[in-house]
């Protein structure tokens, strides 16, 4: 159903908290068709599912025993050009935002 979650379980290090969110995240759009950009009644029931579908994910990684061989796919938080993707959209964010609490016009 969600080809994009990449497996957890088995990774070198262990799949970190940030990985185990982004996966109960993706999974949540993915089942309701909510995107993050939605309206705040929507977005919160989403957050509370994420939010259990993490602690489920992270108690049963736990449970599991050890995989005889790694994950063939590296999840993307843990690849560069990901990584770089995400830094960019921080300091897009931060200098929209410090665009408007200087009060400088720009466009939206």
């Amino acid at each position: 159903m969600c080809r994009n979650i990449t497996t957890l379980r088995g990774l070198e290090p262990p799949a970190t908290d940030a990985e185990i969110r982004a996966a109960a995240d993706q999974f949540i759009r993915k089942v309701t068709g909510v995107q993050t950009s939605a309206s705040a009644t929507t977005r919160e029931p989403c957050e509370r599912a994420a939010d259990a579908v993490a602690a489920i994910v992270t108690a049963l990684l736990a449970e599991l025993p050890a995989r005889r061989v790694p994950p063939k796919t590296v999840p993307p938080l843990r690849r560069e050009e990901v990584q770089a993707r995400i830094a960019a959209r921080v300091r897009e964010r931060e200098e929209h935002e410090r665009m408007h609490e200087l009060g400088i016009a720009h466009q939206h």
